[in-house]
């Protein structure tokens, strides 16, 4: 109900259908896979959240969602400048959630299909979010300039600052590094062998190096 609402007349209708891309592709693929990987209530929750966030930043464009007026218009003061910001910074609050709520349920998917677990379980979240979030800022570089002009400009969302993408990426990887360090104090505190796990997912398995050793010995292997 609240894409619906905010599909209707959003700020410019060009960059709504360019942010709304991504969206259009994930939801779907959740509702297809549903019964076949149901998330946790948890993950479901955390993926609304910012799902619901997306939606308000596409209907507005990112820099110029008011939420400057709506503090005002609640408090009677101005939210930037109680901060001291001179820009807005809904762009920068979206990347640092898009860190701290995803990489929980990016870690489910890790666990539960990778079968990754102990460190590995809490580094390839974070690896994730960080590849993706300098991924996403590429994509957007690659959209401004083939699109150009007024809409190029409202989609990368700069506002004049050269180190955007840089701060969004750090953003998006401090809200994901803290995501995984509460969720791995939350285990430390609720699981008795947690130590042990994390000591063995950092075991050496396979001792023998690969690279040519292990194309010697598949070529090896092919020839018998």
């Amino acid at each position: 109900m609240e894409w619906i609402a905010f599909a209707i007349h959003p700020l410019h209708r060009h960059d709504w259908l360019l942010e709304n891309v991504l969206l259009l592709v994930v939801v779907p693929i959740l509702a297809l896979t549903y019964h076949r990987f149901p998330f946790s209530k948890v993950s479901y929750t955390l993926l609304f959240l910012f799902g619901g966030l997306h939606v308000v930043g596409a209907h507005y464009t990112y820099a110029e969602v008011p939420y400057d007026s709506w503090w005002e218009s609640i408090t009677g003061h101005s939210l930037n400048e109680l901060l001291g910001w001179t820009r807005n910074n809904f762009d920068r609050l979206v990347h640092f959630l898009y860190g701290l709520l995803l990489a929980y349920p990016i870690r489910e998917v890790y666990l539960r299909i990778a079968g990754i677990w102990g460190f590995w379980g809490y580094a390839f979240p974070l690896s994730f979010i960080m590849a993706t979030s300098m991924t996403f800022e590429l994509l957007e570089w690659g959209a401004a300039t083939i699109f150009g002009g007024d809409l190029g400009i409202a989609y990368l969302g700069t506002q004049g600052d050269v180190w955007d993408a840089h701060k969004d990426m750090a953003l998006a990887s401090l809200g994901a590094l803290l995501s995984m360090l509460f969720t791995a104090l939350l285990n430390m505190y609720l699981q008795r062998d947690f130590a042990r796990e994390w000591a063995e997912s950092l075991r050496i398995k396979h001792p023998a190096p690969l690279g040519e050793t292990e194309i010697r010995r598949l070529r090896e292997r092919r020839q018998r």
